[in-house]
């Protein structure tokens, strides 16, 4: 099992360059933001991430890679 701590630690830095905090919700799932660091801007505001199923290094990153999908899908419908 990995410490939520640890789940934080590792969800924020797959989101490098950009600024992410991941925040622990009293039910358990996680608030991620990721801002762009230059402007400031909030790229990805999620606010119920289950943790139920991030289990392992492999779970953790096809998290981070669908919401870095998400971002940028969303970057080009408003480019």
């Amino acid at each position: 099992m990995i410490s939520i701590l640890e789940l934080r630690h590792m969800i924020e830095c797959g989101f490098l360059p950009h600024a992410c905090s991941c925040t622990a919700n009293p039910d358990g799932s996680l608030m991620i933001k990721v801002v762009e660091p230059v402007s400031g801007r909030v790229e990805l505001l999620v606010t119920a991430v289950s943790t139920n199923d991030l289990t392992s290094s492999l779970a953790i990153a096809h998290l981070i890679g669908e919401l870095r999908s998400e971002m940028a899908s969303r970057k080009t419908a408003f480019a």
